[in-house]
């Protein structure tokens, strides 16, 4: 099983979450959704499993600069375009471990999660 971690290669968050991966002997693949892009289907995959509001980065200044007219009445509609048309409105990192998505960086969700996924390299034998 292949671990994706989704997000803009640049991004502070990402960096940790990256750099804890690393530290912890993970292999996983990295998509730049800023460079990449992202796939409708696939965004609507992790709206499906996390919400919309969950998914939407409010903080980051890609949002914040949005006139008030497309802030108002948000729906998962409306933020499903918002993120397709502009990715870095999405939450960093996507963190895609085969059978479930996690939002954002928490190392203490990550050792849970990552460990329970059965990705970390640790403790496994050399193949």
């Amino acid at each position: 099983m292949t671990i994706t971690v989704y997000g803009i290669k640049n991004c502070d968050t990402m960096k940790k979450a990256r750099a804890w991966l690393d530290g912890h002997g993970v292999a996983y693949a990295f998509h730049d959704y800023k460079t990449e892009g992202i796939a409708k289907d696939k965004l609507r995959q992790w709206c499906d499993e996390l919400g919309w509001e969950t998914l939407l980065n409010r903080a980051g200044t890609t949002f914040r600069k949005l006139p008030d007219a497309d802030k108002e009445g948000l729906n998962e509609r409306k933020a499903l375009a918002l993120m397709l048309a502009q990715p870095s409105m999405i939450k960093r990192p996507v963190l895609d471990l085969g059978g479930k998505v996690l939002a954002g960086f928490k190392p203490e969700i990550y050792a849970k999660e990552v460990a329970a996924s059965g990705s970390s390299s640790r403790g496994k034998s050399a193949r």
